[in-house]
């Protein structure tokens, strides 16, 4: 009797209730849509099945066979694979969704949710803060999440869209691009503004040890701010102090942050960078596996390419970012500083995240974004390249591209093995991350194809070509998983009563079009995608519909 009531349980959790218990919608009351004859692929890793799914006002109302059933608008879906949405557990919208809220480069990927926040938080932020001018055509015109959160509403969104509290500006509001510790005081200012994020709808802390001034912040730094997200529900996400030869000690950080705080700990992109570290996957899995079995809530991600992408400047020692990008750029400037730089980049011991030491050479960085307009013509060109056309040393063109471009830059680094990538992708808490902004295709942009591709390639090429994973298993790292990791209780799965965010496609015919030379092309495949009950996919064409929600945490206090 028992066996029978926990498996009766264990059914209503995840909506596997066979489709004839579902009670049926009153025939006066038509569903708003009806996704027909589709193979229902659930989120949970479970196999498919057959069945009709009624959505009415934003949710999935029934499951079963509806082919009676009054509807206002039914999707044939035969044939096809429908599933939950997808959820981008690092994305970086937090600015271009304010360009175009739409994000056609997520939703022709069928991402519908996005979580976003990597150490720096688009809040809270000081009035007269980047002068508050056009950026990109947006004006920020907020200081809190309350009022940045309002902003997306007031304008729509086409995603649902979360965000952590960065642990980065919390540091940068009360002590600067200083390479100084806080006094109590001080800290106790920091804590005070994850606490005020956390109550307006924050998801967690999340901190990117590598990017300056990040790195000055200790361990017992992270551990009181993390509490402080903790006590509201939150979750602490890390882009670790290193993915490089000091990694297992970056993981150890991680671990003990989560443990002293009590806080479920994200990896993001999880990685082995750098050709002396690969084959190191299995080490830094088993790592993690003993942090869980001793109890840790310890998960991660991957976008599954062999490059990373992130700014040029990730190349200078911490040291020389004291101060900010204008000091920055004084210190490549100068003669004896510049040499010093350079001494710091050939020593392989100078720094714990020596990212010039984990390349093969120049021709394995790709520039893939510049802010300066004169520098354009340099997107998807190497490093090496333009060495060679300005007739320097490669270390000198990179030095001098960051003065020109005001430490701007962004490039993506060849530095993973694919071995690695595949083994990490396979294991059973790594979700599926871009780590990119959602937008439309500019002449002025040259992003890592990620931005444009993670998602459909993971399904062409690790699923249908190479079947590193069966397609329900890949479907639950891109929504039941990350769902539950996240805490949203009411999406990443099809059942009924859950958010209609989802997605109907071919995984016949599903594919990537983004490459290093041409990254910005849609992603080919998506018939339909729905967020929140309404398609901003139709038939394979955008909708322009912007039915996103803010999505926020535990602790928001309305």
């Amino acid at each position: 009797m028992f066996k029978v009531a926990a498996a009766l349980l264990l059914f209503a959790f995840t909506g596997w209730l066979p489709a004839q218990n579902a009670a049926p919608a009153p025939q006066s009351e038509p569903f708003d849509i009806v996704i027909a004859h589709g193979h229902i692929i659930d989120g949970t890793g479970s196999p498919w099945y057959s069945g009709d799914i009624g959505i009415r006002d934003g949710r999935i109302a029934t499951i079963g066979d509806l082919s009676g059933a009054p509807r206002r608008e039914t999707i044939d879906a035969r044939g096809m694979a429908v599933a939950p949405g997808f959820i981008d557990m690092l994305d970086q919208s937090g600015m271009s969704i304010l360009r175009d809220s739409r994000l056609p480069s997520k939703i022709y990927q069928g991402i519908t949710t996005v979580v976003t926040g990597e150490g720096s938080s688009m809040a809270p932020r000081k009035a007269g803060a980047d002068g508050d001018s056009d950026r990109g055509g947006v004006r920020p015109d907020w200081e809190t999440f309350a009022q940045y959160f309002a902003r997306l509403e007031r304008q729509g969104i086409g995603v649902n869209f979360a965000s952590f509290m960065g642990a980065t500006t919390a540091r940068r509001l009360v002590l600067g691009d200083g390479d100084v510790q806080p006094t109590p005081a001080q800290l106790d200012q920091m804590e005070a503004l994850v606490r005020q994020a956390m109550r307006e709808g924050a998801v967690g802390l999340s901190t990117a040890l590598q990017y300056p001034p990040a790195p000055f912040a200790k361990t017992d730094e992270l551990i009181a701010l993390a509490r402080v997200a903790s006590a509201y529900g939150g979750i602490y996400a890390t882009h670790l102090r290193s993915e490089g030869a000091a990694e297992p000690e970056a993981v150890n950080e991680a671990i003990r942050i989560g443990r002293e705080a009590h806080i479920p700990v994200e990896i993001w992109h999880i990685k082995e960078a750098g050709h002396a570290n690969w084959g190191k996957m299995p080490q830094l899995i088993a790592q993690i596996e003993a942090a869980r079995a001793a109890g840790v809530d310890i998960f991660a991600s991957t976008y599954a390419y062999t490059a990373w992408s992130n700014g040029l400047s990730s190349f200078i020692p911490p040291w020389a970012h004291v101060g900010g990008v204008a000091a920055l750029a004084s210190r490549l400037q100068d003669p004896a500083t510049r040499a010093r730089i350079r001494a710091d980049l050939l020593n392989p011991a100078s720094w714990g995240n020596n990212d010039w030491q984990e390349i093969p050479g120049p021709e394995a960085v790709e520039i893939v974004g510049v802010r300066n307009p004169e520098l354009r013509p340099l997107q998807g060109e190497r490093l090496s390249d333009v060495a060679a056309a300005w007739h320097e040393d490669p270390m000198d063109a990179l030095f001098d591209l960051l003065i020109k471009d005001n430490g701007a830059t962004s490039v993506a680094v060849f530095g993973m093995s694919e071995p690695d990538v595949e083994l990490a992708l396979k294991q059973p808490w790594v979700s599926i991350c871009t780590d990119s902004t959602g937008a439309s295709p500019s002449p002025a942009e040259h992003p890592h194809p990620r931005a444009y591709a993670t998602f459909p390639r993971i399904l062409r090429k690790y699923v249908r070509e190479e079947h590193l994973l069966t397609l329900p298993d890949a479907i639950r790292k891109m929504t039941a998983l990350p769902a539950a990791q996240m805490r949203f209780t009411d999406r990443g799965v099809v059942k009924r009563g859950m958010w209609a965010d989802i997605v109907v496609f071919d995984p016949a015919t599903i594919r990537d079009r983004a490459t290093y030379d041409d990254s910005q092309q849609f992603s080919e495949g998506m018939a339909w995608v729905l967020v929140n009950g309404i398609p901003v996919i139709a038939d394979g064409k955008m909708t322009g519909a912007l039915p996103g929600k803010v999505l926020r945490g535990p602790g928001y206090v309305p």
